[in-house]
Order: C-alpha cells, then structure tokens, then sequence
C-alpha cells in the first residue's frame, strides 16, 4: 500500500450547502476499514466545524483555519501553529465597516468585496498577514500559514510523508496543499485553475468525486498516478524520459566495476531532490560519504535493527547501513532479521520509499531456505544490485518489473533473469553503447531498449572503507609468503596489509616487490590503477633500499586509504 491517506478539504468537496452526503460518509468509513488515514482540511473555525459535520471522529487529523490549527479528534487535542490575531487590526476593520468579520484562534475572515478595505488596514498598520481567497470569502492569516503548511504539521503528527497523500480540493485555497500531496485532485467542480493542475479530475462533483476517488484508490492504490508525474527519472531514450516509480522492484546488474553503484548514487540525488526517504544496505563500504544520509556501522562496529528503525521512523532521515563488520555468512541472517520489521514500517507509513540493496546475492541468496518467508513477496520501491544475478533468491526476481543492465555482458543479464524466472527472452535485444545502459520491464511486455541515464554530481570514492578495514574473501586477500614459501600471512585488508608489511624482514618484503605482487594486488583486487601505478615505480627502481621502497608503498596506500579525514576548516 503506498497511498496511506487522503486529505480532503470540505466545502464545496467533501460537502455541499456544508452538508456531508451518507453515501460519501459510507465511502470515508470503507476507506479507513482498508487500514488508510483520513485528514480534513478546511478553512474552517473549528467550532463552526463541529457543528456543522457531527462525524468528524471518522479523520485522524482536521487542519482548521486554512492552516492555522491543528485538532485531533480521537483526543480533542487542539494545537494552533500560528499566532492569533492584532486586536487592533480587529478593531480596526469594524471601525471600517468590514461585516460580516469572524474572528477565529489565528484566522480573520470576512467575504468580497471588502479585500480592499482588508488590505489598506495590512498597509496601514504595516503588518505581516496573507490575504488568501475561496470563492467569494477572504481569509486573512499570518504570512506563511496556509493549507500546505497545516498539513505538513498535521502529517508530521502522523509520520506520514506528502508523497503518500492524495489531496483533493475544488477552489483557489486548495492549490498549496494539493500541490504538496504525492497526487493532487479535483472534483468535477472544481475552479479552472484547480483543474489544471491536478493529476487527476473526477467525473463526480463534490461528495460523489470523493466517492469515485475512494474507489479508485482502495482499487488501484499507486497506479491511479499518471508515471510522469510521480517517481524519478533514470535517464532518457529516444528523446523521451524514461521514469521509475516508487511501486518498482528494479535489478541493476553487470560486470563488477562497470558503474551500478555510480547509477545507484545518481538515483540517490534523484531521491533527495524529489524528497523520497531512502535506505541503502551497503555490505561493501561502496557508499561512505553518499551526500543527503546517516551512516550506520563500519568496518569495526556493525549496525543494529534497533538502530536502524528508529532512524527510519524519522522521515527526514536518508541511511547507508554499512555491513563492513559483518561477516559474509553473517549478512544475510542480519538482512532476515530486519527485514519484517522494516516490512511492518513500510505497511503503515510506506516509508523509507526507497530501499536500495547493494551486493543483493550476499542478503537474498538463492540459497536462503526461508527467503520467502522474509520477503512476504513485496519488494516495492526496492533496487537489486548485484554481479551475479543469478545467485538472487528466485522468489525476489519474480518480483522485479524493471531491468537495468550495464556494460559488455548487459544482454547476458537479460538472458539470465529470464533463464531463472521461466520468462519468455525477447526476441531482440540491442547493444548498449557508451554511457547507455538496457532497459526492460519484463511483466509489461515491453520492447528491450537503451537509455542514457543520469550522471551523480558527488564523486563517490567507492570501496576505500571496504579496502582499508573490511574483509576481504581468501581469493581477494594478499599473501606474504616469502621466497621459500617459508610463511603464509594474511592480509584481508589495507590496514592489516600495512601492519604486516612493517613487520616482515627485507628479505620477504623485496621478494614480493622485485616480482611486482604489490602493484598486481592493487591493480587486480584493489581496483586502483593509480595506486597501482604509484607502486610500480617504486618496485622498478632498483635504486630503493628495503626501507626506502616500504616506506614509499605503504604512504601511498596510507594517503589513499588509512590516512584520518582532514577535519574541516
């Protein structure tokens, strides 16, 4: 479930002559039995509210006053976020024959034509107040305070994100609070202007709108959004943008160090400008230092579910969830534990929209026994990314609906989802060429095309934490042995690779370097051509006694990698 509540405004929507239809009232009722919130938002006083609609327990939240207050029902609580109004600037517009004038906790309102007059006592008194319209009536309120803002103040209540809120309105008041919501509507007789903007119009006017809305949303839920005008972009094809929704389960796959964590990072920036939440899983150390989130866990402390949750319950809060201290083995049982639990918080607030899973065959291995169990076979709004493809639990690829495929062996990628899910391949599949990467919806039956995606504007430096402090599998590791095998020394990473280096005799230590091992492990299993380039000047040059040559190779790596961060000036 992705839409978990509606924001209806009142008048002239839910109501009509300010009376709330019984069919109308059946369908708020149906909507909250499908486990979804209700709030109410209204230019309203709020006594004139309770009066005029006894049902109003059946809303989570009302945002009365046109943003001013907020009440909760279920507690009577009432909460103004704005200041009240001048006494003076009262006084002021009965002495200038404004009338009929209602005079609220913060909200002044009264009806045209006397905004001339509203608006020469604001100058006149230099005061910072908002004139803002609703077919015919003219409220006034402090600068800043309008539908949206009330809102936001109300969904914070609720841990609720905008995106996952569908407002529907029918006059001029409406616009900022519409405009707020991850799917703005209009009633069929809403004003122009409303109807021009909002993602959807309704064939029902008033209660009858809201009734279809209902229908449409406990049916449809996420697919009554036009895809323009939700999700995020990943790149463009033919000169149409090609888009991906927070509905998607996407598998980003290819060849190790072709740039699936570099499209992964410029999604991220897509997320943040967007106002997405987002968590990555990030067994690796891939993206220390990723712009616009809180890291947990490092290479000598792993994170915690406890940690995690209750970071994600904050909706202002982006994560990487480093798993550098978890062993291999240890990854997926971590990723199993989580996952209910992160589940559970998605079905109630649909948060964090994005999960991003990094190394995805280490957490959902084919091999997982339990694997289903742990996915309840609902990945929405989650990207896949892995080398091998194949290696994903089955049941975790038959939930993918879109593919993105990089580098040489990208048409593999295709072949091998299909292989493993029993899907039909398509019949032709074309060569990406440089920075394009494949794109196929598999379920929708989708031709296979090519899109230039989207570039990160942070430099990520990939790996540099996983390289210096985690640890690296046996095939990886570098191994000082000598020149008679006469040891068999470890180094799993960087860090360790250092200590042991400064404390080997020269006779071990020049043998690997003359046979050029050092620049070969950084070159092969480091993945640092400049690093590696650094390391063989130094074991070409004969010139270098044993000390010399360590202490050259081991700054470099020390500048690169085991160096602390310069703190900022």
């Amino acid at each position: 479930m992705y839409f978990i509540a509606l924001a209806t405004d009142y008048d002239g929507t839910l109501a009509h002559d300010g009376v709330v239809a019984k069919k109308t009232l059946t369908a708020l009722e149906r909507f909250k039995k499908s486990g979804r919130k209700l709030v109410l938002v209204t230019g309203r006083e709020l006594p004139d509210l309770k009066g005029v609609f006894p049902e109003l327990s059946l809303f989570d939240k009302v945002v009365a006053e046109n943003g001013a207050m907020i009440y909760t029902p279920a507690s009577e609580e009432e909460r103004v976020i704005a200041p009240p109004p001048e006494p003076k600037f009262v006084a002021s517009l009965k002495r200038q024959g404004v009338k009929p004038l209602s005079v609220g906790r913060s909200i002044v309102a009264t009806w045209e034509p006397h905004q001339a007059t509203v608006l020469e006592v604001i100058k006149k008194m230099g005061l910072e107040l908002e004139i803002i319209f609703n077919k015919g009536a003219v409220m006034i309120l402090p600068s800043g305070i309008n539908k949206a803002t009330g809102l936001a103040a109300a969904l914070q209540d609720l841990r609720l994100s905008p995106h996952n809120v569908v407002g529907v309105g029918d006059a001029e008041n409406d616009h900022a609070f519409l405009q707020a919501c991850g799917c703005s509507v209009a009633v069929e007789n809403a004003i122009p202007a409303i109807k021009d903007t909002a993602n959807l119009v309704m064939h029902g006017a008033r209660g009858k709108g809201v009734e279809q809305l209902i229908a449409k949303l406990i049916k449809r839920d996420h697919a009554i959004v036009p895809k323009r005008h939700d999700g995020i972009v990943l790149g463009s094809s033919g000169g149409d943008d090609t888009y991906l929704s927070p509905s998607d389960t996407i598998l980003i796959a290819g060849s190790s160090g072709i740039g699936k964590s570099t499209l992964a990072t410029a999604l991220t920036e897509r997320f943040v400008e967007s106002g997405f939440q987002f968590c990555v899983f990030d067994p690796e150390g891939d993206y220390d230092g990723l712009e616009g989130a809180v890291r947990l866990g490092d290479g000598s402390s792993a994170p915690t579910k406890a940690q995690v949750l209750d970071l994600i319950a904050k909706a202002d809060s982006n994560i990487v969830v480093n798993g550098l201290a978890l062993r291999v083995d240890e990854r997926p049982d971590f990723f199993a534990d989580l996952l209910p639990g992160l589940s559970s918080f998605r079905r109630r607030t649909a948060r964090p929209h994005w999960l991003v899973i990094d190394e995805a065959h280490h957490l959902l291995p084919k091999r997982r026994d339990d694997t289903r169990a742990v996915l309840s076979l609902e990945l929405p709004g989650t990207i896949l990314i892995t080398v091998h493809p194949e290696a994903i639990s089955t049941d975790a690829l038959r939930l993918v609906t879109a593919i993105i495929a990089l580098g040489p062996k990208a048409k593999d990628v295709v072949k091998v989802f299909c292989r493993e899910t029993g899907i039909e391949p398509p019949k032709v599949i074309p060569s990406p060429k440089g920075a394009r990467v494949l794109f196929w919806r598999p379920q929708a039956g989708k031709k296979v095309k090519t899109v230039k995606v989207v570039e990160p504007r942070q430099s990520l430096k990939r790996h540099s934490r996983k390289y210096a402090e985690g640890q690296l599998d046996e095939a990886g590791s570098f191994y000082f042995h000598g020149p008679e095998n006469a040891m068999n020394l470890r180094a799993h990473n960087l860090m360790i690779f250092a200590q042991i280096a400064e404390g080997i005799d020269d006779k071990t230590w020049e043998f690997h370097l003359r046979t050029g091992d050092y620049s070969k492990w950084f070159r092969h299993q480091i993945r640092d051509k400049d690093l590696a380039r650094e390391t063989a000047q130094a074991e070409e040059d004969k010139t270098l006694s044993a000390e010399e040559s360590r202490k050259r190779v081991l700054d470099a790596v020390r500048r690169r990698y085991t160096a602390p961060a310069t703190a900022p000036e």
